[in-house]
């Protein structure tokens, strides 16, 4: 499998797959400044835990050229930073990759040096994911059947990593062997990446895909016809509690209803040793207008008011296991670090 073209540096910017267009149009953003990077993760045109992190490296890059000239290049660049670090509240994958960033920011000798470390970090950064992506990929592959059929949420594909996927990556990888039948895909509202993002995916790749209501997921996982249950993560408390898009918390109860086993597929940077459990996990809300309208009509009536969270966090019990580059796990603190 290719990796999808979803993010790339040129030169001096962050060329951007402007997934807010899709499956209608494929254009790219050309990110010069530090605002444009932080307007492109907060405003989705980049999204998923992997690729926000990755673009984050990227933009601390900008920001430390963008500041190359100050008096006091490493405090106002470490503030540059700050600025992406409040895009979005919930994927790890944000600050840990930031938090490496400083580290090189405030290490080395010289701007022009930190320049030069902070680039070559956010490409070891890329490659590292692309790396993950495909031994996470060979591990889940590993726990599924012959002609399996599987059901996702969201979109944990190459659009939300450095190019190939997490849950996705696990269904490239069984469909490149042979296992795979069919995919089902929740639509995943209000913005609809399962049926925007992961179809327009699967399809470019080749791979018979069905998108259903969120709605429909329990009812289609009640009639026994789905082997395996497969999403990402934005953030993974230590005891294997999960943070994913909004739906999936009522997907794994409906899994386990059904007893269809229900994997969580991420990467280590994925993991936050600082969450004990999914109490602690911040949740992103959203505006309201998100859900008073779509495809420029009006849907809600002037004043009503919304819940609107990105979110939610399904507790490890009913997780069958989490996938990561270091094998399939029961939760982060069973790994041997």
């Amino acid at each position: 499998m290719k990796p999808v073209p979803t993010l790339e540096w040129q030169i001096d910017r962050l060329k951007l797959l402007d997934q807010r267009l899709l499956p209608g149009e494929e254009v790219y953003l050309h990110c010069r400044t530090i605002g444009e990077v932080a307007s492109a993760i907060k405003t989705l045109a980049v999204r998923g835990a992997p690729a926000i992190g990755i673009a984050a490296a990227y933009g601390a890059v900008i920001a430390a050229l963008e500041t190359a000239g100050s008096s006091s290049f490493s405090e106002d660049c470490n503030r540059q930073f700050d600025i992406l670090a409040a895009t979005r509240p919930t994927a790890v994958n944000l600050f840990h990759c930031l938090d490496i960033q400083r580290k090189i920011l405030f290490s080395s000798p010289s701007r022009t040096e930190a320049i030069e470390r902070l680039l070559n970090s956010a490409h070891n950064l890329y490659e590292e994911d692309l790396e993950a992506s495909r031994t996470m990929g060979r591990f889940g592959a590993d726990l599924l059947p012959d002609n399996c059929t599987v059901l996702t949420h969201c979109n944990a594909g190459g659009l939300a990593t450095a190019g190939l996927g997490t849950a996705l990556a696990v269904i490239y990888e069984a469909h490149s062997r042979g296992l795979l039948s069919m995919v089902y895909a929740d639509e995943t509202r209000p913005l609809l990446q399962g049926a925007r993002l992961t179809s327009w995916e699967l399809k470019k790749a080749g791979i018979p895909v069905k998108v259903l209501p969120d709605s429909a997921a329990a009812s289609l996982l009640r009639t026994g016809s789905i082997d395996a249950v497969i999403t990402g993560a934005d953030r993974i408390a230590m005891n294997g509690d999960s943070a994913n898009k909004i739906g999936t918390y009522p997907l794994a109860l409906a899994a386990s209803e059904a007893g269809v086993p229900f994997y969580i597929v991420a990467p280590v940077s994925t993991f936050d040793p600082g969450s004990p459990d999914g109490t602690s996990i911040v949740i992103e809300e959203r505006g309201r207008e998100e859900l008073a309208g779509f495809g420029g009509r009006q849907i809600l009536p002037a004043g009503v008011e919304v819940y609107n969270p990105a979110f939610d966090v399904t507790p490890v019990k009913f997780i069958t296991s989490i996938i990561c580059e270091k094998g399939v796990i029961s939760s982060p603190d069973s790994i041997e670090w």
